[in-house]
């Protein structure tokens, strides 16, 4: 998902742009494929789902738990789509924001 797709839903909602490529951890490289630091919000695109693509495979997979779980130990709420999933977005960042009223 580009993000220009992804801004546009984040305008319904009245948020800003998210951040590509977020550093959320000072001690190792890892990064948000889009995030909004403000409210530890990130969205990870998991590509090669279909292809074998290194976020299935054992050393991407298990890569992927360690840095997912040092994010929530972080504070921040990720959500994780798979490109095909991307419709719902919109759905769950509506349903996220509801929790934060």
């Amino acid at each position: 998902m580009s993000l220009a797709r992804i801004s546009i839903i984040a305008r319904r909602f009245g948020l800003p742009a998210p951040e590509r490529e977020h550093r959320f951890d000072a001690e190792r490289r890892w990064r948000f494929d889009f995030a909004w630091p403000s409210l530890k919000v990130a969205v990870e695109i998991e590509g090669g789902v279909w292809v074998r693509g290194r976020h299935v495979r054992p050393v991407g997979y298990l890569s992927d738990i360690e840095k997912y779980n040092r994010a929530v130990v972080l504070g921040w709420r990720v959500l994780r789509y798979a490109p095909h999933q991307l419709d719902q977005l919109e759905r769950d960042l509506r349903a996220m924001l509801a929790l934060n009223e």
